[in-house]
């Protein structure tokens, strides 16, 4: 059980198939993987498990661990053995003593449930995963939009301007968290304040796109009174919505339809081969609004945390 030793042995590490593993050299590249993070369990040169964590940025601390692979092929309870004992060994090198893991991201077939095949295999990584103290945080539907699909016509209900500041939109953020069936969100106010939450969110996320904060709108109606915003941008493998919210006193009017409508155009209007997002599983509102405005769930992803 080791790390790589670098770009030489990505075709090692990427025998294992997933989905991540057409990212790798331009993560490697960018700085938001390192060698040292990519970990192998080999028996000779055959890879029986994996495992690797990935940065927003280059210099950053490991983010997120989003890959855990083990070689569906080897006996049952050898290969969840092994995905074990790597992952304790990887995480005990690479994240500092006594510090809580980074969480876990899994991205699986929107029917894995379904599929006796793929549910194995998506239950077995879990299984890994809570043999070192994880658990279940969220399962989320992942959505795409492509321009086969049509964009709403505005329907005149609101109007839409440009963001004035990081302030306006952070207080914003933190009036939406009212009621938020977002679990990262409802998490997040365990433990701090309503405006540190949104302070949080924007700092370590919005605040970090380079595409242009042009793209952002807040939602308003004829009067100016803000009813919502949305979040275009692009991150560092596709244009996204990274942030749709109806504020609490507007919500139950369809004023969601017309926000995500007007996101979606914005970077339908760069001629993008897609848009994607996300929400939670169990946010059906957000989830039907997506549906409406001609989104596909194409992928649903697994988190998981350390207490």
């Amino acid at each position: 059980m080791r790390p790589i030793t670098g770009r030489e042995e990505l075709d090692l590490f990427s025998q294992l198939p997933y989905v991540r593993n057409e990212e790798l050299a331009d993560d490697l590249a960018a700085g938001r993987r390192r060698p040292a993070w990519m970990w192998v369990a080999l028996r000779g040169d055959r890879l029986l498990a994996r495992t690797a964590w990935w940065s927003r940025r280059d210099g950053d601390a490991p983010f997120i661990l989003d890959v855990l692979d083990i070689d569906d092929s080897a006996p049952g309870p050898d290969r969840v053995d092994i995905g074990a004992r790597l992952l304790r060994t990887a995480t005990a090198a690479t994240l500092p003593n006594g510090s809580r893991p980074p969480e876990y991201s899994r991205f699986v077939p929107p029917d894995w449930r379904e599929n006796a095949t793929t549910r194995q295999a998506v239950g077995e990584r879990m299984t890994v995963l809570e043999r070192t103290g994880a658990q279940l945080f969220v399962e989320r539907l992942r959505l795409e939009w492509r321009p086969q699909s049509p964009v709403p016509a505005p329907s005149g209900r609101l109007a839409f301007r440009p963001v004035h500041d990081d302030k306006e939109l952070v207080a914003l953020m933190a009036l939406v968290l009212d009621g938020t069936l977002d679990a990262h969100g409802r998490d997040d106010l365990t433990r701090m304040s309503v405006h540190e939450a949104a302070v949080k969110h924007y700092e370590d996320e919005l605040a970090r796109y380079t595409s242009p904060r042009d793209w952002w709108r807040i939602a308003t109606l004829p009067s100016g009174e803000p009813v919502g915003f949305i979040i275009p941008a692009r991150n560092n493998y596709n244009p996204i919505i990274a942030y749709l919210a109806v504020l609490p006193t507007h919500r139950g009017n369809g004023y969601i339809d017309d926000i995500l409508a007007e996101g979606t155009r914005i970077l339908a209007e760069q001629n993008v081969p897609r848009v994607r997002a996300a929400t939670d599983l169990g946010n059906i509102p957000m989830a039907n609004a997506f549906r409406r405005a001609g989104y596909i769930n194409f992928e649903r992803e697994i988190n998981m945390t350390w207490s």
